[in-house]
């Protein structure tokens, strides 16, 4: 343990604070009232995007990415989800994909060399390269993340098909694939 690893605590849970609350205040202001669930879904964004930049930015900065990724990640999950309606019933992308991209963009802006020496600084600190170098690093994960995907969900679908029949959805798959009588209304 050290002054850096202090840092990065410190950022994590900063970040991960401020996206709680401020994810919450959204839903206050747009549904009328704040819920644990999307505290806790805030929480986990600010977490998701913070990793990448956690041992490189100030608190200041954490606190700025954690605001960011709440706004973003929300309406990733709570607009545009609906919009193009896709199933991601536990909104890994919109938590997850989402988040963990801003955070890797975030982290080319607000880098500190004097947060991590061995880091570099981000555009907001003279150094326009981290911030490319960050966006390519994305652009190369989304479309290997893609490509790979949609070879394996090919593969499963002519293995074993990708959706149970409408008439198992029904009836609820603790009941059709597990064998459990959990959380379902039927007798």
């Amino acid at each position: 343990a050290n002054e850096l690893a202090v840092s990065a605590f410190i950022a994590t849970n900063t970040s991960a604070a401020a996206a709680a609350l401020v994810w919450m205040i959204i839903e206050w202001k747009l549904t009328g009232k704040p819920t644990i669930l999307g505290g806790a879904t805030g929480a986990v964004a600010g977490l998701v995007a913070i990793t990448p930049a956690a041992g490189f930015v100030s608190p200041i900065s954490s606190i700025i990415i954690g605001i960011a990724v709440a706004v973003v990640c929300y309406t990733a999950v709570a607009v545009i989800k609906l919009k193009l309606a896709y199933d991601d019933s536990l909104d890994a992308f919109g938590v997850h994909g989402v988040g963990g991209m801003l955070g890797a963009l975030l982290t080319g802006l607000f880098a500190e060399k004097i947060i991590n020496a061995a880091g570099s600084n981000g555009l907001f600190f003279g150094n326009p390269k981290l911030l490319y170098s960050q966006a390519v690093g994305v652009a190369v994960t989304v479309v290997y993340s893609a490509i790979v995907t949609f070879i394996l969900l090919k593969v499963i679908d002519a293995v074993m098909g990708l959706r149970v029949p409408d008439e198992e959805e029904t009836v609820g798959l603790d009941i059709t694939q597990h064998e459990e009588s959990a959380y379902t209304l039927l007798d």
